[in-house]
């Protein structure tokens, strides 16, 4: 915080937005260019609406200072334009009572961080877990959603499973206490039912601490809809539409209503960037990913015609990537647009982007019935798709909150929609996680992908952490998977790095094989076998990269998996010096019905 004074005042003038404390009281600016008058009305001065006036500054600001004022009261601005008199919540508000309620006086400063440091590791290191802190652990009988308090008791769960970040839906204060976080109400506040801005520090404090970084979604492609003080802010609007902070013409639209923000408006663009500083420097965080960008730099989520919202992304990327280097910018884009991940005057400077071009053929593979109709070369397409030829440009996964929502349920439910927990459902879904886990990019899941947890994702319908006992083959299926991707045991380095070849596609057997590479050798050449089809394969020749031992060390289909896994008999292979698949060497393998191999070199 940067304190000046002027000549005309004994008391500072402080920078910045919102709500300001500082040891000689708190100082207040606000955003109201088309007010008459505003006050700051609160606990200090017994919400009286005209106690406290601020004064007007230059391009529509108002600004004052209030001795009375400290860390922890109530606030709100009283905002007079054409004959209204409106109480409004602080746009910049750090905390709330809750959407429809107070500001809060906050300071960030205040929080104990103690050596607390970033967690986030290289982009060929990562593997994400998805969550959702309303519904990720929730007591029984409580009638509330979770929060970060709860969410902490299950962290431990994560670092047995070996994932390394944890990627939060949404947080900022929305409207009521059950949601999945796309309808932010206030920006800058810590949903009140989770918790508040110092539960998310604590949360975030205890991540880091047990290595996990954390990445948070936000959204601005739209703001609300619903519980909006930020509409018609300061009482002016155009077109019966919503005022200072919103597009006042066709560009507001977007399928959540007419509520996307003015990309063109200088204080607007600045409330953004804000904001997402904010998240990195006062909570910690190792970075962010943004919601549906082609709602930000399109009106319909097709083409450029936003060229602000394209501005405004690289603009606040750029700024991440200087002020904050090591962290992670993810967009959810779904358009396969290298421009994207790009930096310079036409990218938009994310590090990574959502890759609808993995997760449609994979899900299609392992969900489709009939393995006459499941299509190996659109698999082979999705291993291999890359952005700028970076590899680590994308996030894949099979499951994620969209992918197991709006119609669509998760992979074992939708594999067999009567037995979701059956054979067909473990064997298939567990087929594409590995697939997750071992083509090149980012790996992800989803809260409860790793235990078969059922149905479809619903804010209001917590995990049921019994499954974790029920299945704990499929659990410690995925935990084996993370270690091999993660490189814990010094044999799979290949699993991080850049490289793949698919070798071996038999559309008609349903298998397929790949190579997977760092800077080949042993200790880093790894083989996966794929067995996409009913039938067991025996006695089946592949080509291998070189000849000499491969050892095997995942069977999927191993019965320490599941009870009901076949426990086809696979085992480590000696690449003799038959030509196979463009390979001078090639080996025999069995592989079970819907079934994964990995083989690492030596």
């Amino acid at each position: 915080m940067n304190v000046r004074h002027t000549a005309s005042s004994v008391r500072p003038v402080v920078e910045g937005m919102g709500a300001l404390p500082t040891p000689e009281g708190c100082a207040f600016r606000v955003w109201a260019p088309h007010a008459e008058a505003v006050f700051v009305a609160g606990d200090f001065n017994g919400f009286a609406p005209d106690a406290h006036a601020l004064q007007p500054e230059a391009d529509g600001y108002w600004y004052g200072f209030v001795e009375e004022a400290r860390t922890g009261h109530e606030y709100k601005y009283m905002i007079h334009h054409a004959g209204q008199q409106l109480f409004r919540i602080d746009p910049y508000a750090r905390q709330v009572t809750s959407s429809v309620g107070n500001g809060v006086i906050y300071d960030h400063a205040a929080f104990d961080w103690g050596d607390d440091q970033p967690q986030i590791r290289g982009h060929n290191e990562l593997v994400i877990y998805e969550l959702h802190v309303g519904s990720f652990f929730v007591r029984e009988g409580e009638g509330r959603p979770g929060n970060f308090e709860l969410a902490l008791a299950k962290l431990d769960h994560l670092v047995k499973l070996g994932v390394n970040v944890v990627q939060v839906m949404p947080v900022a204060e929305f409207a009521g206490d059950y949601s999945w976080g796309y309808n932010p109400a206030h920006v800058f506040a810590v949903e009140s039912a989770y918790g508040g801005p110092d539960a998310f520090k604590t949360f975030v404090k205890a991540c880091h601490q047990r290595g996990l970084a954390v990445v948070l979604d936000v959204v601005y492609n739209h703001f609300g809809p619903s519980d909006l003080d930020l509409w018609r802010f300061d009482g002016w609007s155009e077109n019966d539409k919503g005022g200072i902070y919103f597009y006042n013409d066709d560009r507001s639209s977007t399928p959540w209503g007419d509520t996307r923000p003015d990309y063109g408006r200088e204080a607007v663009r600045r409330f953004i960037h804000d904001n997402a500083i904010s998240w990195l420097r006062d909570f910690h965080l190792d970075g962010l990913r943004y919601d549906m960008t082609p709602y930000m730099r399109s009106v319909g989520g097709n083409g450029h015609d936003i060229p602000d919202g394209w501005s405004l992304m690289r603009w606040i990327n750029t700024s991440v990537r200087e002020q904050f280097p090591g962290r992670i910018l993810i967009a959810e884009d779904m358009q396969h647009l290298p421009e994207i991940s790009q930096v310079g005057e036409h990218g938009a400077a994310f590090h990574a982007q959502w890759d609808s071009a993995f997760v449609h053929p994979i899900r299609e593979a392992a969900i489709v019935a009939a393995d006459e109709h499941r299509d190996l070369h659109r698999v082979r397409d999705a291993l291999q798709t890359r952005y700028n030829d970076d590899a680590f440009q994308r996030v894949i996964y099979t499951e994620s909150h969209d992918e197991v929502a709006n119609g669509r349920a998760r992979v074992p439910a939708d594999i067999n929609p009567e037995d979701p927990t059956g054979w067909h459902a473990q064997k298939r879904s567990t087929a594409a996680a590995a697939l997750v886990f071992t083509a090149p990019g980012i790996p992800m899941i989803f809260q409860g992908q790793e235990f078969l947890q059922g149905g479809w994702f619903r804010d209001d319908v917590p995990l049921d952490w019994d499954h974790r006992e029920q299945f704990r083959g499929t659990l410690r299926l995925y935990r084996d998977l993370i270690a091999l991707r993660r490189n814990l045991a010094g044999k799979t380095r290949g699993l991080q790095g850049q490289h793949i070849h698919v070798y071996h596609l038999n559309n008609d057997a349903n298998v397929l094989a790949f190579q997977r590479w760092q800077d080949h050798g042993p200790g880093d050449d790894v083989v996966v076998v794929v067995n996409l089809g009913h039938e067991a394969r025996s006695d089946y020749r592949i080509g291998m990269p070189t000849g000499g031992r491969w050892t095997l060390l995942l069977n999927s289909d191993a019965p320490v998996y599941g009870p009901d896994f076949d426990g086809h008999e696979a085992q480590s292979v000696v690449a003799e010096d038959e030509p196979y698949d463009g390979f001078g060497a090639s080996a025999v393998v069995n592989v079970g019905a819907y079934s994964v191999l990995i083989y690492a070199l030596g």
